[in-house]
């Protein structure tokens, strides 16, 4: 499979709840125009922002189906496809095939722990299974479960529409990913965007983020695409701190994260438990972030 021409700040969207803690539509919507609006390179669901294990399958089908028609077509979109056996998850690629995904992202299963041989024959079986191009979500730190960078390079050449990877971590790691592949694997770091910059000077393709910055971050982006890298390391420096704030943990993302934006966007924040709730100086911190990073609701 050719190298996929992916590239830039794709927004992956939070799971917006209502009061009743159900899948709430017009914020979903308002989000992911949150992000088209801020000018993304591409969107995304249903990965840890998401709260995806906190899904019923007819819920991730429905976020896939909310997303694609909000989105339609304006941007590559990708789905992330979780699930404890091949079975399930290939169920959920032939959604988001349905839901005009342009690629997807498979995780590791969260169930037990197995080795390297393992999830390279389960990723593969899942591959061979759609005519997407697939990435797999590398995110150890945050999943308890991985593969090393020569593990991912024998992946990829096993598998050749296995093109993508969605890394969660240093940008010194994913240098050694892109070394590791030749170059042939379009790689995007996550990590609400810590070391933007540092992770496009390692050869990443782009970052997939969180609405909260993302305006900023599609500046930053495109700013050194252009040769600008004083500005975009203003850019950076100025979003710093909120990004520090909010990737403490993947909970702290969740709490924070969601509420930084839906205090930007003008919407209100209901968690679906269980779910790591702030204190009120955390609240404070995010009133201070979005009245510095700007409002737009």
């Amino acid at each position: 499979m050719a190298k996929p021409a992916f590239h830039g700040i794709h927004g992956i969207v939070y799971a917006m709840f209502d009061a009743d803690e159900k899948l709430d539509r017009a914020a979903m919507r308002r989000q992911v125009a949150f992000c088209l609006d801020a000018g993304v390179h591409g969107m995304a669901a249903l990965g840890l922002a998401t709260e995806v294990s906190k899904l019923t399958v007819s819920e991730r089908c429905a976020v896939m189906e909310w997303v694609s028609e909000d989105v339609g077509g304006k941007v590559p979109l990708a789905f992330t496809i979780f699930g404890s056996s091949v079975a399930e998850q290939i169920a959920q690629v032939r959604v988001a095939e349905t839901n005009k995904a342009d690629w997807v992202i498979l995780q590791p299963p969260m169930v037990g722990s197995h080795s390297a041989a393992e999830y390279i024959t389960f990723f593969g079986r899942i591959a061979e299974a759609t005519s997407l191009p697939v990435g797999i979500q590398n995110a150890p730190a945050y999943m308890g479960r991985g593969l090393t960078a020569a593990e991912i390079a024998e992946l990829v050449t096993r598998y050749p529409n296995i093109c993508l990877l969605k890394g969660e971590g240093p940008a010194t790691d994913i240098k050694t990913v892109i070394d590791l592949t030749e170059g042939r694997v379009p790689v995007f770091n996550g990590r609400g965007g810590l070391e933007l910059i540092d992770n496009l000077r390692a050869g990443c393709a782009g970052l997939i983020l969180a609405p909260d910055v993302i305006d900023h971050a599609v500046r930053a982006y495109n700013a050194y695409r252009a040769g600008d890298i004083a500005q975009a390391e203003r850019i950076e420096q100025d979003i710093l701190p909120a990004i520090v704030f909010v990737m403490q943990s993947v909970e702290s993302l969740i709490c924070h994260g969601k509420r930084l934006f839906a205090a930007r966007a003008g919407l209100t924040v209901h968690d679906r438990a269980p779910a790591m709730q702030p204190t009120a100086f955390g609240l404070e911190l995010v009133e201070r972030f979005a009245e510095r990073l700007g409002r737009t609701g």
